[in-house]
């Protein structure tokens, strides 16, 4: 059954990881797994220290030239009338500094326990103002 936005919202805020598409040039989608919090509408990632092949990260090149971006948590269970999804549509802008930035870090150390020991060498922020929140059920 449809989730009403609200408890599409309030479900895709309880998911740990969700996965982002962002759009390539040729228009296809790129995937990426990411971890995320919800403040209000937004749905805000950093670009962590982990290690990466280069820190020019594709995501953040596709959102610099069309911002539109899809977000989607799911539920699996082996109990498939626990199944679900919620999804977040909206357009994304990367911040290398300010309060939003600042905002995000904070929220994600409270909610991730690893990002608690990284150091602060994070990188830039995605923020996502959603527009469209919509998810379904299968009880």
């Amino acid at each position: 059954m449809r989730l009403d936005p609200h408890e599409a919202r309030r479900r895709f805020a309880t998911g740990r990881v969700a996965s982002m598409a962002t759009l390539r040039t040729d228009g296809t989608a790129a995937l990426v797994p990411i971890v995320f919090e919800v403040i209000g509408d937004r749905v805000v990632s950093l670009v962590d220290p982990k290690p990466k092949r280069t820190p020019e990260l594709a995501r953040l090149r596709h959102i610099a030239r069309d911002a539109r971006v899809s977000l989607l948590v799911d539920h699996y269970d082996e109990d498939w009338e626990r199944l679900w999804w919620a999804r977040a549509e909206g357009v994304a802008q990367v911040l290398g500094k300010g309060p939003k930035r600042d905002e995000a870090l904070a929220r994600l150390r409270a909610k991730y326990a690893a990002y608690k020991t990284l150091e602060d060498a994070f990188g830039d922020a995605v923020i996502v103002e959603v527009g469209r929140w919509s998810g379904w059920s299968a009880s």
